[in-house]
């Protein structure tokens, strides 16, 4: 009886970790990129403490001829192939049956640029993710049109295929999962997190082939540490992404304005109308 019970409570204890963990589910023609990824690191560890639930589905199983045909020459003529939309389509309400709420995004170098801000939206749907990897000439367009919520790319390059994308994508936002990075208060000095790139890091030893680190940072003054490593983060940021830096001055001018204006505001108001 009791090895009975023994036995439930685990399986209790299994289902509730599923159902708390972040799912993500990954289309691809090529499975095994993506479970040898997923299997190192920080995404490795995530799943293992239950965090993160990683389903690989390989679409030539939802193939219906003896060849696994995924792809088919495209109408009009051209170069190269096109994912056929029968495989995907089926595919696709495969993960929807699993993840009823989840986000479906199409790796697509035609896709809306993939940045931290949307690593945070995806890292706080509760339906978790569906992420779909195209090859070849790309997808048929009746999916991207009918079946799927948004487009992704990683930046103005092509890719041979979707997994290093949806690999770009899984990782960005299983770090943003709550339990999956050991140190969460880590995340926020991060580049991009603050519109900045992160500040420089330096460990040991104290000087290497001539270069020392920077003396702030062994004073042990917290406040002059942290004035240093704001300042180098936008001096770093101006270096090297110009334009995040201008991005931030406008904000920052922006930020400014609006706070005079409503010290201006209050100044102007008469004297029966000001705040007690």
């Amino acid at each position: 009886m009791s090895d009975g019970l023994e036995v439930d409570a685990a399986k209790v204890a299994k289902a509730a970790t599923a159902a708390t963990a972040y799912q993500f589910s990954v289309l691809t023609l090529f499975p095994e990129m993506i479970r040898q990824a997923a299997g190192h690191s920080i995404v490795a560890r995530g799943v293992a403490a239950g965090r993160l639930d990683i389903q690989v589905t390989d679409i030539r199983d939802f193939t219906t001829d003896r060849h696994r045909t995924a792809d088919d020459v495209p109408y009009g003529g051209g170069p190269g192939m096109v994912m056929k939309p029968e495989p995907l389509a089926a595919a696709i309400a495969d993960a929807r049956g699993r993840q009823p709420k989840a986000c479906t995004v199409l790796m697509s170098a035609s896709g809306r640029p993939f940045d931290q801000a949307t690593a945070r939206r995806y890292a706080d749907l509760a339906g978790g993710l569906i992420l779909i990897c195209g090859h070849y000439e790309g997808v048929d367009e009746r999916i991207a049109l009918h079946f799927i919520d948004e487009e992704i790319s990683i930046g103005d390059y092509v890719l041979s295929g979707g997994e290093l994308a949806a690999l770009v994508v899984l990782d960005a936002v299983s770090r943003l999962v709550p339990g999956v990075v050991g140190n969460q208060a880590s995340l926020a000095d991060e580049s991009h997190e603050s519109g900045l790139l992160e500040y420089p890091q330096f460990t040991r030893p104290q000087v290497f082939m001539g270069h020392a680190v920077p003396d702030v940072l062994l004073s042990g003054n917290h406040a002059d540490v942290a004035r240093y490593r704001r300042d180098a983060a936008l001096a770093k940021t101006r270096r090297l992404r110009p334009d995040l830096a201008a991005r931030v001055v406008e904000v920052v001018v922006e930020r400014r304005k609006v706070a005079a204006a409503g010290r201006q505001a209050h100044l102007g108001r008469p004297r029966s109308e000001a705040p007690e």
